[in-house]
């Protein structure tokens, strides 16, 4: 390729194979889609160029004179663990594909393949590195809300708009949505970052506690109150206070608090006179706070004060196009905690993390990924990984985009398209697990184009 073209390729891909024609092959290919492409006979020197160049994808042949294809996935996994690696093979077996993705091999790619089926196959790696690697900079750049959605970017862009006003604000959504994470955010963009960030959770407390905690006390207002305790609202002086479910406060607090918000200061328990405040107070809630205060379990004026901005978040059922960008994230902040090295999930394992419900959103996510690596026991995150109950049949899994159930020959189709992928496109295998024989598999792909 010329040097304009190489820089404005898409990608930079790497083939390896000492067969001179499938290689020149590949590369008109591969070029003619916008990559930049490499190509070597001997894997030596490929790895040799590896040294000198940052490739994203490598392309290699499974039989070769010298270091075969499986040893070229771990000698490129274990110095290039971002780069994805498809293996391609005359002699593909099942066995042969599930080795190859056990060692860190994104696809098993069976000779003879179609030059659509190479770019899918290629286009579908490079795009779960892209994901993966926006997974990586997201934990380097501190970014706190995670995802591509159109309904996280808008909310990204309302905490942009709002966090430097310094009003009060109500963030509303359902438990593991990320509250919290929100209100950091908004902090952090505020003239207040350099102040204290202090949170507090207002469910699961006595009347008592909870007056203790926020507001502290004097010495001796009590018994047992052998010295003065500054409360959690004193701490936030200067900063941001956040009050995690604050629609589990009770109403007398309520009250305490709503002096607080409108007069900017408070007095501790057993106090004389009143501290002075300087705090800016985001409160969350999981509960319909409206229907709280027509309950009448719920100040009004009080929900008033702090509804002066709403961010509601979405849950993650939500925002779907969001589970793989968050897992390759959690993945990537856990590989850090714990020293582990594991780079990709499987794509069957992936598509059971898309398809889940998360009753509890993006808390429940980072636990599963969490597990998956705990329990991993290779370089990929694989269906045996993930917790048995994700597994289990979901109904919208079978619906169509418009909410319609799938029909019978569309639930064929694409459980055939699924064995054949797993198979690594070995039709002899994918009949012996579909239960049929080579014949019925041949004219159910003419059937539903799976060519």
């Amino acid at each position: 390729m010329k040097p304009e073209a190489e820089k404005s390729a898409k990608a930079y891909i790497l083939v390896i194979d000492d067969d001179p024609v499938t290689l020149k092959n590949i590369r008109r290919i591969l070029e003619n889609d916008g990559y930049s492409v490499s190509t070597f006979s001997d894997p030596e020197r490929a790895l040799k160029r590896m040294d000198e160049k940052v490739y994203d994808l490598v392309v290699s042949d499974v039989r070769m004179p010298g270091l075969d294809g499986l040893s070229v996935v771990e000698k490129v996994k274990g110095r290039f663990p971002l780069t994805e690696i498809i293996l391609i093979t005359g002699y593909a077996s099942l066995e042969g594909a599930v080795e190859a993705t056990k060692r860190g091999a994104y696809h098993y790619l069976a000779k003879p393949f179609t030059p659509e089926v190479l770019r899918k196959v290629v286009a579908k790696a490079l795009e779960e590195k892209r994901v993966r690697d926006e997974a990586e900079k997201s934990i380097s750049s501190g970014r706190v809300l995670i995802g591509k959605s159109v309904k996280i970017r808008e909310v990204e862009q309302l905490i942009e708009k709002i966090a430097p006003l310094d009003c009060n604000i109500l963030i509303t959504g359902d438990s593991g949505t990320g509250k919290e994470l929100a209100a950091k955010s908004i902090h952090s963009h505020s003239s207040r970052a350099e102040g204290p960030f202090v949170a507090f959770n207002c469910g699961g407390f006595s009347e008592e506690l909870i007056a203790n905690e926020l507001f502290g006390h004097e010495r001796d207002a009590f018994t047992g109150a052998r010295t003065r305790k500054i409360g959690i609202i004193e701490t936030a002086n200067g900063g941001t206070l956040f009050l995690d479910e604050v629609g589990e406060m009770p109403v007398s607090m309520q009250v305490k608090l709503l002096r607080v918000i409108q007069e900017r200061e408070l007095m501790r328990v057993g106090g004389l006179s009143p501290v002075p405040l300087d705090i800016r107070v985001i409160a969350a809630t999981s509960r319909d706070l409206k229907t709280a205060v027509t309950e009448g379990t719920f100040r009004q004026d009080l929900y008033f004060r702090l509804n002066v901005v709403n961010i509601n978040l979405p849950s993650l059922a939500d925002r779907k196009e969001d589970v793989a960008l968050l897992a390759y994230h959690f993945l990537a902040k856990f590989q850090r905690r714990t020293g582990k090295t594991v780079e990709a999930i499987a794509s069957d394992a992936l598509n059971i993390l898309v398809n889940y419900a998360y009753p509890g959103n993006v808390r429940e996510l980072e636990n599963i990924m969490e597990r998956a690596l705990a329990l991993c026991d290779g370089h990929t995150i694989r269906t045996r990984d993930l917790p048995e109950d994700l597994e289990r049949v979901d109904l919208h899994i079978f619906e169509r985009p418009d909410s319609h159930l799938m029909t019978l020959e569309e639930l064929e189709r694409d459980y055939i398209r699924h064995v054949l992928h797993l198979s690594g496109g070995v039709k002899g295998d994918a009949a012996r697990v579909l239960g049929i024989d080579r014949a019925s598999l041949w004219r159910r792909m003419k059937k539903y184009d799976l060519e």
